[in-house]
């Protein structure tokens, strides 16, 4: 499957290993207060969807005191406020303006004779090696981070849980359906949270695990 990110914004909190409330940081910070407040004594943990790590709240006080803390923890996640860009003005008729830059290129004679062989000349050849490189690139880098994020959680979260090194294992592995199997004995909130930050860590065509 391909890789994916985990979505903007996003912040999950947990009591125990339940997982009582998912959205933004304002969001989850009042519930978590709110479940302190009516009696809630499992620990409360939040982690951030970006990046799989723990979230450190300042709990303390009323809701609104709680909120009023939340600044210096959101400015953490600039991309969180991130306004979306606004569509680009229509383009005219006529070929559109590619940004071209001119720099010299050093190869060798065999490497310009397939260039020059190539349909659209060395110039477009290279352009489209160039991209087919930069997205193997970003394919590559989008499943390095979607293990480190899974792996951020399950550290914090199920570290002291059965089949945990060998879920590790089978994520940096690439290995979905081990790593499935080894969380079957964890609890429903801490497995379906794992697999979803993990959605993007397995190589194409292999089964995502379960969410």
């Amino acid at each position: 499957m391909p890789p994916q990110t985990p979505p903007f914004p996003g912040y999950t909190a947990f009591a125990g290993t339940s997982r009582i409330a998912a959205g933004t940081l304002p969001e989850v910070a009042t519930r978590a207060r709110q479940h302190m407040e009516f009696g809630g004594a499992a620990a409360l943990a939040v982690f951030a969807d970006v990046d799989g790590k723990p979230v450190d709240l300042d709990l303390r006080g009323s809701v609104a005191d709680v909120l009023a803390r939340l600044t210096q923890i959101e400015s953490k996640y600039p991309l969180e406020h991130a306004e979306t860009a606004p569509d680009p003005a229509p383009r005219g008729p006529g070929r559109p303006k590619l940004g071209v830059v001119a720099r010299e290129v050093t190869l060798l004679p065999r490497h310009w004779d397939w260039l020059a062989g190539q349909p659209g000349g060395a110039s477009v050849a290279l352009r489209k090696l160039v991209e087919a490189a930069r997205k193997h690139a970003g394919e590559v880098d989008g499943v390095r981070r979607a293990r480190e994020v899974a792996y951020n959680f399950m550290a914090a979260m199920a570290g002291n849980l059965p089949g945990f090194e060998e879920a590790t294992r089978a994520l940096f592995a690439g290995d979905a359906a081990r790593f499935e199997a080894c969380m079957r004995q964890w609890p429903v909130d801490v497995r379906e949270y794992a697999g979803r930050l993990a959605a993007g860590a397995f190589p194409a065509g292999q089964a995502a695990p379960a969410a």
